[in-house]
């Protein structure tokens, strides 16, 4: 039955999330469990996706990629894939009305394919617009029912907060972006590598989208406002513990958050939702 194909691809999103990010997969565990299904699905379609133009360097990575899109596609019109990954998708797709959103973030990986620099504010925002607020955007379309007065009054900070993950997490990875990847996304560092000025510089920004999404966060219905808090105070952590060291150590070293500090979060931020003192 098609209903228990549906089901089963389910939970290959939902294993490839748990498989990917514990952390993010602590935050959709506090999601309603009517809104769970869906963000499984769009974090598997984006983490395969990106996964192709990062870490299979041994293989094809064009072919792989181009084959992915193609079967992507297909399942948009047919309304099935036997790629359960994609299968999860095309429904989400469908249901919420995601179109856009997956062609832009798809254009934004293919870039990743070719493009190991980016020296211009513009090309940097577009790269970040594609690569991470749509994805906010699209679990926002998911948080609100398809509400469009809800998620018009939400969509900027929405488009704030992917933008403040993503730049902690260039901030975080440089080390490996650049010695595995070869890649470059912050302009600031065009013409010079990463020193203390320029880690300011870039903080500061990263701290204005995060106060400009927590606008938003307050707002989001009770199904999902814990879950994404959650994320928030996760990111903005990791964000003071890169604000407090060297660039130096940022360039030779991966910065992480303990398991003891993220089930302190966890315990603040379950604390501060129940007495609704966010």
């Amino acid at each position: 039955m098609k209903k228990l194909f549906d089901e089963s691809s389910l939970k290959c999103s939902k294993i490839v999330t748990n498989t990917y990010s514990t952390s993010f997969s602590l935050g959709i565990k506090l999601f309603a469990p009517s809104i769970r299904p869906a963000i499984y699905a769009i974090y598997g379609f984006v983490r395969y996706a990106d996964e192709i133009v990062d870490s299979f360097k041994n293989y094809n990575q064009a072919d792989l990629f181009y084959d992915f899109v193609e079967d992507y596609n297909k399942a948009l019109e047919r309304k099935i894939s036997l790629n359960p990954i994609i299968n999860s998708f095309q429904e989400v797709v469908h249901k919420y009305d995601l179109y856009t959103y997956a062609v832009d973030f798809l254009k934004r990986m293919e870039a990743d394919l070719n493009i190991t620099e980016y020296k211009t504010k513009e090309d940097y925002e577009n790269y970040i617009y594609g690569s991470a607020d749509v994805v906010g955007l699209m679990c926002l379309r998911v948080f609100v029912n398809n509400d469009d007065e809800k998620f018009k009054s939400l969509e900027k900070s929405a488009k704030y907060l992917g933008s403040a993950f993503q730049k902690v997490n260039f901030l975080r990875d440089i080390k490996d972006d650049i010695e595995y990847l070869g890649r470059s996304y912050f302009p600031n560092l065009a013409n010079s590598a990463l020193n203390n000025s320029i880690k300011k510089d870039i903080i500061t920004e990263i701290e204005y989208d995060l106060s400009e999404a927590y606008k938003g966060i307050i707002k989001l219905p009770l199904e999902s406002r814990l879950g994404v808090y959650l994320a928030y105070r996760y990111y903005l952590k990791l964000l003071k513990k890169l604000k407090k060291v060297d660039s130096e150590k940022i360039l030779n070293s991966r910065i992480r958050i303990s398991n003891a500090v993220k089930v302190f979060i966890l315990t603040k931020s379950y604390i501060r939702y129940k007495l609704n003192a966010f």
